[in-house]
């Protein structure tokens, strides 16, 4: 049969054969490279005709599934100047087991119809170095992830994938824990200098220090060499669906998958919001760097170790010598300091998005990489939390400019978090301005010409963080985004009123953020309306809702 959907994206025309409706069957398929869906593809558009070829797409029973679908192609990735915004949802830390099976497919699949019908553009997920790789050196399993591309393919979705060479475990959110590779970890337990430590000698197990990157100490390999035979295995195995179902693969390049140091931990409490955090360039790989990087402008004496009057992570800036109002942070000393700090971050990312580059150009999949969104002592003069993080973000340095400038000599998207967060919610003490900070990125980004995307920072399912994303991305101040990913997927999220602002929000950034409420009637043919989220997709909801638990 043939069905016509009536939308403002272009259709793709395919003949409807027999359908499997079992909605767990793709967890049991055993899957070789995978190979991309094949379509005859129709597309149009206002300016041009478009006319795409793809292999066949298999049900697990093995049947041909031919049906009408959007073409998401022409929504994900757009030009610059377009208004509308594709949103994207987080998928849950652990929706690969440790065993490296799909995790509750069967409420994955009822999450999926669901998040379809609301008009998301696709799903993001970790591909974790833990789990992919765990088994040893170059011994990758993607099984779990080929599960997962199957079942987004098959609800018309895309895919963003995070190549995360971080832990999971020990910060804001992480629900799960997911350490790095067991044969990782064995040679840190042997070289405990392999990670970031600060100046008490405490060691984070987080991420790799980047003061290693070029030293082959992973048996035989370098780190880059590590992440990059990572990547290049992730591509070689989905080759035939990058550009496709995988739209997007964002590089983690430090904690949390965003290019940083681990300056503020939360396990154990170590930190505590609003602390400044501590510089992390303690072992002996760093502080090798910094003495050579000290002889090399005749300042021998100054390479010899980090500040010793930065506090400890739970002060405020105030409290020490280094961050207080004309501190240590503007002398010639903390000047020398910071650029040789936040330029060994330039130089860890500038290398790790020079590989991908390498990697996946031509795949057809944009490339990403994240940067945090640390708006805490924002409002003072050193921005103290910015500094121990790496960010040489200051009264009087622009901190995100060269940031901004080394992801577009790569091509790649940068990706901000706190896009939700207004100042006025903000502790007085903390001298917050996540507004703030927005807005510099936002105009370093548009001064680099390089793409900006966003998230939001914390859980927020209320109006006014929507709001406040939609009113970011309207604003003539700096760059729109190009997408929005929002943080995260659970049961909370399809809970009535949480669902219809999600919806919502979808809705009005896919008008480019005019701030549109949802009409009672469907007059766009757009399924986006209040009967609707009441109505049919009630009932997707219900059953992605009953089946997280």
């Amino acid at each position: 049969m043939e069905l016509t959907l009536n939308s403002s994206s272009s259709l793709i025309k395919r003949k409807d054969a027999k359908t499997s409706r079992n909605q767990d069957s793709s967890s049991s398929m055993s899957f070789a490279k995978m190979k991309p869906p094949t379509y005859q593809f129709h597309a149009k558009n206002s300016v041009k005709e478009m006319k795409f070829t793809h292999e066949k797409t298999f049900s697990p029973e093995g049947e041909t599934l031919e049906k009408w679908e959007k073409l998401h192609v022409l929504s994900y990735p757009h030009s610059k100047n377009e208004s509308s915004v594709p949103v994207f949802v987080m998928l849950p830390l652990d929706t690969v087991t440790m065993s490296g099976h799909l995790n509750k497919p069967r409420a994955m699949n009822a999450s999926l119809m669901a998040l379809k019908g609301a008009g998301v553009e696709g799903v993001m997920v970790d591909a974790w170095w833990g789990l992919v790789e765990k088994d040893g050196p170059m011994k990758y399993n993607w099984e779990g992830y080929a599960e997962l591309i199957q079942m987004v393919q098959k609800h018309g979705l895309k895919l963003q994938v995070v190549m995360s060479f971080h832990q999971c475990g020990g910060n804001v959110g992480d629900s799960c824990s997911i350490p790095l590779p067991p044969w990782v970890l064995e040679e840190i337990s042997k070289n405990p200098d392999l990670v970031y430590t600060d100046k008490s000698g405490r060691r984070n197990p987080e991420y790799i220090s980047l003061g290693c990157d070029s030293v082959p100490v992973l048996r035989g390999r370098t780190p880059i060499q590590v992440y990059s035979d990572f990547m290049r295995s992730f591509r070689e195995r989905f080759e035939g669906y990058m550009g496709g179902v995988i739209a997007e693969i964002q590089v983690g390049m430090g904690p949390c998958g965003e290019l940083r140091y681990p300056s503020y931990p939360e396990s154990n409490g170590t930190w505590k919001f609003p602390g400044i955090g501590e510089f992390q360039c303690y072992d002996k790989y760093m502080r090798s760097s910094l003495q050579a990087y000290a002889e090399s402008i005749g300042k021998t004496n100054w390479g010899t170790s980090g500040p010793h009057d930065a506090g400890e992570y739970k002060n405020l800036p105030e409290e020490t010598e280094f961050f207080r109002r004309d501190g240590t942070w503007n002398s010639e000393y903390g000047k020398f300091f910071m650029e040789w700090y936040s330029g060994k971050l330039l130089e860890h990312g500038d290398q790790l998005l020079s590989s991908a580059k390498g990697i996946f150009q031509g795949s057809g999949a944009k490339l990403s990489g994240k940067v945090a969104g640390i708006h805490w002592h924002y409002n003072t003069r050193s921005h103290a939390a910015e500094l121990t993080a790496g960010y040489y973000n200051t009264r009087n340095h622009d901190g995100y400019l060269p940031i901004a400038k080394m992801f577009n000599k790569h091509g790649v998207v940068l990706n901000f978090t706190c896009m939700e967060m207004k100042d006025g919610e903000q502790p007085e003490h903390a001298n917050c301005s996540p507004e703030g900070l927005v807005k510099q990125v936002q105009n370093a980004t548009r001064q680099a010409g390089t793409e900006l995307a966003g998230e939001n920072a914390l859980e927020r399912y209320d109006s006014s963080a929507f709001g406040q994303v939609v009113a970011t991305n309207r604003s003539d101040s700096g760059n729109g985004l190009t997408a929005f990913t929002y943080l995260r997927m659970n049961k909370r999220l399809f809970e009535g009123q949480n669902w219809q602002q999600l919806v919502e929000f979808v809705k009005n950034m896919k008008e480019g953020g005019h701030g549109r409420r949802l009409s009672e009637e469907d007059t766009t043919g757009s399924d986006l309306y209040v009967g609707f989220v009441k109505g049919r997709l009630t009932k997707k909801v219900e059953e992605a809702e009953a089946s997280l638990v």
